[in-house]
């Protein structure tokens, strides 16, 4: 029985899928919740593990970086693949099968995304701005070395002006996951910073970049999730 706890968000009508929405490294707080809202408006039904629940402190400020560096420091790649697991089960017990399964991730959690997308086969897959490329975190490998591997179609989001992701590492990426056997997407946003998505975060939000980034998302999940 896993104790990961998972906050769910359903839509009001009928499900067009299921998601699971992997957090940033700042935890499953309002914003997290928010994207979760905004899934289940879209109609999916959206499944966010909480990957800090083993630890004393579940969510931190956003100025407290050190302490989310501190967090994120103390993940193993077993333990969060469980988590992201206990969605998919959770997702599983709501009816959907794997391929009417999306994972979505931000920051580290698009590193969780993209490796969950290696390791199952699941409808759809996004990353925003996941780091780990050329150097694995949390003892995942890094993502170049495997991305030949994905099983689940995979869209990447980056922003050029990125200070942790050249977009050199970007492009070797684009070139790896195009080998593989699932379709697979990068768009560059040449604005774009680090959490450019993040609402939540005035001094890296990009509404334009974040507005496509999220259409584009709704978009690749319609054409890839089963029904």
């Amino acid at each position: 029985m896993n104790s990961t706890p998972l906050t769910v968000v359903q839509p009001d009508g009928p499900a067009r899928g299921g998601v699971i929405v992997v957090q940033e490294a700042f935890g499953v707080n309002d914003h997290i919740i928010d994207v979760c809202g905004r899934l289940a408006a879209a109609g999916w039904v959206a499944v966010a593990p909480h990957l800090f629940h083993r630890q004393a402190t579940t969510v931190v400020p956003y100025s407290d970086m050190d302490s989310a560096m501190s967090a994120i420091g103390q993940l193993k790649a077993d333990e969060v693949d469980a988590d992201v697991d206990a969605a998919a089960s959770t997702l599983a017990e709501l009816g959907f099968e794997p391929t009417s399964i999306a994972v979505v991730g931000f920051c580290m959690g698009g590193s969780v995304a993209f490796q969950t997308a290696v390791r199952r086969r699941l409808g759809a897959a996004a990353t925003f701005y996941g780091g780990g490329i050329t150097q694995g975190r949390f003892g995942y490998p890094a993502m170049a070395s495997v991305g030949e591997a994905l099983q689940t179609p995979w869209h990447g989001f980056y922003g050029d002006l990125d200070e942790g992701i050249a977009s050199e590492d970007v492009e070797t990426l684009r070139e790896v996951t195009a080998t593989a056997p699932v379709a697979s997407e990068i768009t560059r946003y040449a604005h774009g910073k680090h959490g450019f998505h993040c609402d939540a975060r005035p001094a890296v939000f990009d509404a334009e970049a974040a507005a496509d980034a999220w259409t584009t998302t709704l978009q690749w999940f319609d054409a890839h999730v089963a029904r």
